[in-house]
């Protein structure tokens, strides 16, 4: 006796229309383990709740939160089909913004908008932001993914942005505001772009030059897609470092867009300038391959991308030596990059390339 065939499941009208919750489902059972890898003593919750619970810091703690997004490098990473790191580059970025102000991070949570899920691409996406957390220790508390056909183009491609909420005594408050004229600016190398800079870096790496992901960076053995694609790094442990020698950070500021000519200014009290000397570090090839490439102009180049100086600390000069040592244990690979001077709070660059 022949078997009947099971029946064809019916493609729900949901799913013709665009949305296929079950495609979601799958996702989501996909990264339940990773989420609960970034489990810390604080966390009450588990996944799948409307809300995360989290511990209160409690007396005399402040809470610092910031929110933001990767920008068009989730273009580059739609061209390569690498989807494992941008969640990973939205937490570090995350991280360094609140850490300008002395906090450490608490928890962490992620949004992914898209016209048509991908389970794969998906896990591979919150695979990074679990990454990134554990690596600078904070939870991933909660989240939401959206699938919004006629929203976003229909071709893979997708957005994630991203909230972080830190603490930190108000003792441990780092505002700028102890700044003076003659304190030290020590700089942490950027591991490339980080996450700035990538609309007009797309357009001169594939437009004006040609170049494809495979080609190499001029004058090294790196594709631009390794070189596009570098996690932007979180400068945690190094901050953290400093500050466990007992050093008090006079001011801090993470170089995302607006370079260096935009971002320090935040940090700076009313009467100061902040003094770059350029020459005292090399910058990377592809900002050189860049600034040739569309003859840019110095100052535009120092105001769109990081040239290589992904962070900046400010410190009394007595406190110099111990910041320096503190950072190379680190292996953080501190320059002493410029100085506060009398001014009206702007960043000086001299000895531009």
């Amino acid at each position: 006796m022949q078997k009947k065939k099971a029946p064809e499941r019916k493609q729900s009208a949901y799913a013709a229309a665009g949305v296929d919750i079950d495609e979601m489902e799958r996702g989501l059972a996909r990264i339940k383990a990773d989420v609960r890898s970034t489990k810390t003593p604080s966390v009450l919750s588990d996944i799948g709740r409307f809300g995360g619970l989290f511990r209160s810091p409690g007396a005399d703690r402040i809470l610092v939160a910031s929110t933001d997004g990767v920008g068009t490098k989730l273009k580059v990473a739609h061209m390569a089909g690498v989807h494992d790191t941008v969640g990973e580059d939205l937490v570090n970025h995350c991280v360094n913004d609140i850490l300008t102000q002395g906090a450490t991070p608490l928890f962490f949570l992620d949004y992914l908008g898209t016209a048509k899920l991908d389970a794969r691409v998906f896990a591979e996406v919150i695979s990074g932001f679990c990454r990134g957390c554990r690596r600078n220790g904070l939870a991933l508390l909660g989240g939401e993914t959206a699938e919004m056909p006629g929203l976003y183009p229909a071709d893979g491609e997708y957005d994630v942005c991203g909230t972080i909420v830190g603490e930190v005594s108000r003792r441990d408050l780092v505002t700028g505001e102890d700044i003076r004229e003659g304190d030290m600016l020590v700089g942490l190398p950027s591991t490339g772009l980080q996450t700035n800079g990538y609309s007009l870096a797309r357009k001169l790496v594939f437009e004006t030059a040609g170049k494809k992901l495979s080609d190499l960076v001029p004058g090294t053995r790196t594709t631009f897609q390794k070189a596009l694609l570098a996690v932007h790094g979180s400068f945690l442990k190094p901050v953290l470092a400093v500050r466990g020698v007992g050093v008090r950070i006079r001011g801090m500021a993470h170089i995302t867009g607006g370079g260096l000519v935009d971002n320090v200014p935040r940090m700076l009290p009313k009467g100061v300038d902040a003094v770059f000397d350029c020459s005292a570090w090399k910058v990377p090839p592809i900002f050189r391959f860049f600034r040739e490439t569309g003859d840019i102009d110095p100052l535009e180049m120092y105001r769109v991308f990081n040239m290589g100086v992904g962070y900046v600390i400010c410190v009394a000069p007595r406190d110099l030596a111990r910041t320096m040592e503190a950072l190379e244990a680190a292996r953080a690979r501190p320059v002493v990059v410029g100085q506060i001077a009398s001014g009206r709070g702007r960043t000086r660059l001299e000895n531009m390339e």
